[in-house]
């Protein structure tokens, strides 16, 4: 039996996080997060690439543009939405969630979600280093774990 485990390990290329602006009193600490999880694992600062959209409807679309550059080893989306009185709130979580699903399907680059999906503010500050941790944090740190995994696999 061959068993592969990928290791928090820095790579040799660049990174890209999209990272949504509204809500940026959340996405601002998610990018601190993933940053923070980053440089602690050797990656450079200046080998990561953060590209700040609107909103997150429009993260799946820049992720598909910087995946056709072929420029990244690997991209982290990062955002919140939170429920409002309308059913805003589904139609956007849920195309986040499919585009974002997709792009990861059909690249062989890593492509994470950290897309904070919650009811209230006081949720997404919990998820973005508050008792629940840092979404960022975690995304930054399974992106370093598959590019690893794809290295060890060959793929």
């Amino acid at each position: 039996m061959t068993e592969y485990v990928g290791q928090y390990v820095a790579p040799t290329g660049k990174l890209a996080i999209v990272v949504s602006r509204f809500n940026d009193v959340i996405t601002s600490k998610l990018v601190a997060g993933a940053m923070d999880t980053l440089t602690r694992h050797e990656v450079s600062p200046a080998d990561v690439d953060i590209v700040w959209v609107p909103g997150a409807f429009e993260i799946p679309g820049m992720t598909r543009r910087l995946l056709a550059s072929n420029k990244y080893q690997g991209i982290m989306t990062l955002g919140t939405v939170i429920r409002g009185e309308t059913s805003h709130y589904e139609y956007v979580c849920n195309e986040v969630a499919k585009g974002v699903g997709q792009l990861a399907l059909t690249s062989d680059v890593p492509v994470l979600f950290g897309v904070l999906t919650t009811d209230t503010l006081e949720q997404a500050q919990q998820r973005a280093g508050g008792k629940a941790g840092n979404k960022g944090s975690d995304v930054a740190a399974d992106v370093l774990e598959l590019i690893d995994l794809n290295r060890a696999l060959q793929v």
